[in-house]
C-alpha cells in the first residue's frame, strides 16, 4: 500500500530513495531558454574556483545567467550586449527570435537513451522567469510566445516513451522577471522577498507536480524565505502525487533526498545518496564562444562517471542546445561515446553500491570500485594514452575484463592481483575488470 504524507517535516522525513534513483547511475540535465539566443559568456572558470563576487557574477560563465549579466551592467557579457543588441534591447525581447524552429524532442529522447542515461531534467523555469511550459499563472511563457510549444510536455511524453525517467528543474527562489534587482556577490542571492512571489512559487511547483508527474523535482538556488511554512504542504503533496519522485537539497537545507554537487562545489558523500550535475564544458546554457578545448573529453567524461558512481553519487551531465532545437555536435559525440563505453561496462554502473574499497587515484591513475550481486569491479582510468598497471588487493578471484578487447596481463603475489594495460587510449574510458564473488 502507497505511504501517504502529511505536511510535516516529521513526516516527509520519512521518505526513502526509491530504488531505480540508486540504480540507474546516469541523468541527463537540459538548460535552453531565452538565453539560448544570445548563447554568450566569458570563459571565467569552473564554479568553485573563483570567488563568489564580482570576479564571477560580472564575469559569469553560465550562458543561463545572461539576463543578470546584462544587468550588473559592467563586464564581458554587457560588453557583448551593447555591441550587438544595443542598450535599449531587454531580454525580454529574445522572445520574438527564439523560435526553436529545427527541435525534434523524439530525437533528443533518443541521443539520451543511446547515451545510456536513465533520467532527464529539463529546466521548466530558470532563473529568468521564462517557463518552458503552460502555466496558468503567467504568459511569459513558451507556450505563448517565441516556440509557441509545450516543450516540458511534448519532451516528457518523448522521454518516457523511450522508457526514461522525466524530472523538472525549477528556479525557486530566483525570478529575475518577477524581481529584476542585478545579483553582485553570493550574499544578495536571496531571491525576491515578498509574499506573492512566494505564493506564485508554490502555485507553479504544484501547476508542474500535477500536469507533468516529474519523477525529480529538481529546485535551485532555495525557496523563498517567507514561503517556508508552506514547504512541508508542497513536498507532502509531491511525495504522494509522485510515487517514484526525488528532491534536490536547495529548500534551504530543510529537506532533501540527494545532495547535489555542481562542478567544484560541494561534496562527495559514501554515506547519503548525491548527484554530480555540470556541464560538458564551463556553462550549462549553450555558450557559443566556448569552444572544444573548454568541453570534458571522452575519457574525463567516462572517468567522471566512474568516479561519481563509486562513490555512491549519480552523474547528471547537462547538454545546452542551440535556440533553434539542435545540439551542438561536439555534445552529441560525448552522449554517443559514453554511450558506446556503457553498452560494454554498463554491468559495472547500472544497479551497483558503493564498494567498501575506496578510490585509488594518482596524478596518473585513477582506480574506482562497485560491487553488485556478489561481485567486485575495478574501473580503472589510466588518464592519458599508452600502458598503465594498477594492483587490487585481498581477492582470490582472476580478473575478467568487460570488454573482450582490452590488452592486458596480470600475476597474483599473494592475495594481490597486479595488472597492467598495454595500448591503452585515453579517450576509450576506463577499462573494467570484474572479479567473482569478492568484495
Amino acid at each position: 500500500m502507497q505511504q501517504r504524507y502529511i505536511a510535516s517535516w516529521d513526516s516527509i522525513r520519512t521518505h526513502q530513495v526509491p530504488a531505480w534513483y540508486h540504480d540507474c547511475k546516469l541523468g541527463i540535465f537540459i538548460h535552453w531558454g531565452l538565453y539560448s539566443v544570445p548563447a554568450f559568456a566569458p570563459m571565467t572558470g569552473e564554479l568553485g574556483t573563483v570567488e563568489m563576487d564580482e570576479r564571477w557574477f560580472c564575469n559569469n560563465p553560465y550562458a543561463e545567467w545572461y539576463f543578470n549579466s546584462i544587468n550588473v551592467k559592467k563586464g564581458p557579457s554587457y560588453e557583448y550586449h551593447l555591441k550587438k543588441y544595443g542598450a535599449d534591447f531587454k531580454y525580454e525581447d529574445f522572445t520574438s527570435l527564439w523560435k526553436a524552429q529545427q527541435w525534434d524532442p523524439k530525437a533528443w529522447a533518443k541521443l539520451f537513451k543511446e547515451a545510456g542515461a536513465g533520467y532527464v531534467v529539463l529546466t521548466s523555469k530558470h532563473h529568468d522567469g521564462y517557463c518552458l511550459f503552460d502555466s496558468q499563472y503567467t504568459d511569459y511563457s513558451a507556450a505563448v510566445s517565441g516556440p509557441k510549444r509545450d516543450i516540458v510536455g511534448e519532451l516528457s511524453d518523448a522521454v518516457r516513451n523511450e522508457g526514461m525517467k522525466m524530472g523538472l528543474y525549477y528556479s525557486g527562489m530566483i525570478d529575475w522577471h518577477f524581481y529584476p534587482v542585478p545579483q553582485y556577490i553570493q550574499s544578495e542571492l536571496i531571491g525576491c522577498p515578498t509574499f506573492e512571489y512566494a505564493d506564485y512559487a508554490f502555485k507553479q511547483s504544484k501547476e508542474l507536480i500535477d500536469k507533468y508527474h516529474p519523477s525529480v523535482f529538481w529546485n535551485d538556488i532555495g525557496w523563498p524565505y517567507v514561503g517556508e511554512p508552506q514547504l512541508p504542504y508542497l513536498l507532502a503533496y509531491y511525495y504522494n502525487v509522485c510515487q517514484d519522485g526525488v528532491v534536490d537539497d536547495r529548500f534551504n537545507g530543510l529537506h532533501c533526498d540527494f545532495t547535489t554537487k555542481e562542478y567544484q562545489t560541494g561534496t562527495m558523500d559514501r554515506e547519503k545518496k548525491w548527484e554530480m550535475c555540470r556541464g560538458l564544458g564551463l556553462s550549462f546554457g549553450y555558450n557559443g564562444a566556448e569552444d572544444e578545448s573548454y568541453v570534458l573529453s571522452a575519457g574525463r567524461l567516462i572517468g567522471l562517471l566512474a568516479e561519481t558512481v563509486a562513490n555512491n553519487g549519480n552523474l547528471l551531465i547537462n547538454i545546452g542546445p542551440k535556440a533553434d532545437g539542435t545540439i551542438p555536435e561536439i555534445q552529441v559525440q560525448r552522449l554517443k561515446d559514453l554511450g558506446a563505453w556503457l553498452k560494454i561496462n554498463g554491468e559495472a554502473i547500472y544497479g551497483t553500491r558503493c564498494s567498501e574499497r575506496t578510490s585509488i587515484v594518482s596524478d596518473s591513475l585513477a582506480v574506482h570500485f562497485t560491487s553488485k550481486d556478489g561481485s567486485l569491479y575495478a574501473i580503472a582510468d589510466g588518464k592519458q594514452d599508452g600502458g598503465f598497471s594498477f594492483a587490487v588487493d585481498n581477492v582470490s578471484a582472476a580478473p575478467v575484463p568487460l570488454d573482450a578487447r582490452t590488452d592486458y596481463e596480470w600475476q597474483r603475489s599473494g592475495d594481490r592481483v597486479v595488472i597492467n594495460i598495454r595500448n591503452y587510449t585515453e579517450n576509450d574510458g576506463a577499462v573494467v575488470f570484474k572479479f567473482e564473488n569478492q568484495k
